[in-house]
């Protein structure tokens, strides 16, 4: 009977250390994948996060110092393209930014150029970063507006019930408010598609709202600023200047790290110095 309750306090202990390395094995986007599973998660039909992992190790294949290995990773560059183009938002995000990667890829180059026009804010934002890699300055304008504070509209009428308050901070996803529509139909949720964080709602909490009524004003995050003045330390334009110099003046007092202000003071720089004089 000891050996029995022995034998079970041991097979407890274990199932308290296997399961949860089990899960990070599993979990865990750095364990190495084989070319068959690589080519299973980029399947259409492969759960989101498999796929994310088969996109992760490949960029680590693209940026490896190893001529042999980057050259291996363009075999998967088709399917690269392909999730870019009808897979999910996240997944459409992930390759984006892999794309960007390589930029001796023209197949990436006008793919990339098409997901400029992808209807998630995100997806253009990653595609315009990663053309900049290209020499490419064809998403300037929406690497411009990540400076500028969004507006989330109501996707319906009825009641808002506001889910966060003013100087929170908003991951991509989360929801900000739900609707209750006066038909008694289930309530709709309302998400913001990018980090944010939360300024002056436009509406009380329990108004009434109409469809695309403007609700809350989503201020970028300053890693957003940051990834947006470093782009325009390189394409940048003089017409830029004015919010850029505001970010090199106000970013401390707005809560943003040194970094920011930093960044922006160099870019200004770096746009006057190109301009004609």
């Amino acid at each position: 009977m000891k050996r029995r309750w022995l034998f079970a306090i041991l097979a407890l202990v274990l199932l308290f250390v296997l399961m949860p390395f089990l899960f990070w094995q599993a979990t865990w986007f750095g364990r190495p994948l084989t070319d068959p599973e690589i080519a299973e998660y980029l399947r259409a039909d492969a759960r989101p996060r498999d796929t994310q992992h088969a996109l992760a190790q490949i960029e680590q294949q693209i940026e490896s110092p190893n001529p042999a290995i980057r050259d291996s990773a363009r075999a998967w560059y088709p399917a690269i393209i392909q999730i870019g183009a009808h897979g999910e938002d996240e997944l459409r995000l992930t390759a984006a930014w892999v794309m960007g990667q390589d930029n001796t890829s023209q197949e990436f180059h006008q793919a990339l150029l098409a997901l400029l026009r992808d209807p998630d804010p995100m997806v253009r934002r990653n595609a315009a970063l990663a053309l900049v890699r290209f020499a490419d300055a064809s998403g300037h304008d929406e690497i411009v507006s990540m400076l500028s504070p969004a507006t989330l509209t109501s996707p319906a009428a009825g009641t808002i019930d506001t889910r966060v308050k003013t100087g929170d901070n908003i991951n991509p996803g989360a929801m900000v408010a739900r609707i209750s529509p006066a038909s008694g139909d289930q309530k709709i949720e309302v998400h913001s598609q990018m980090p944010a964080t939360a300024g002056p709602w436009q509406v009380n909490d329990g108004a009434q709202v109409t469809a695309a009524q403007p609700l809350l004003v989503l201020d970028p995050s300053s890693d957003v600023v940051w990834e947006s003045l470093r782009a325009l330390y390189l394409i940048g334009q003089p017409a830029d200047l004015p919010v850029i110099d505001a970010y090199a003046h106000t970013a401390a007092a707005s809560g943003f790290p040194a970094s920011v202000a930093q960044q922006a003071a160099a870019t200004a720089q770096a746009i006057r110095q190109r301009a004609p004089h």
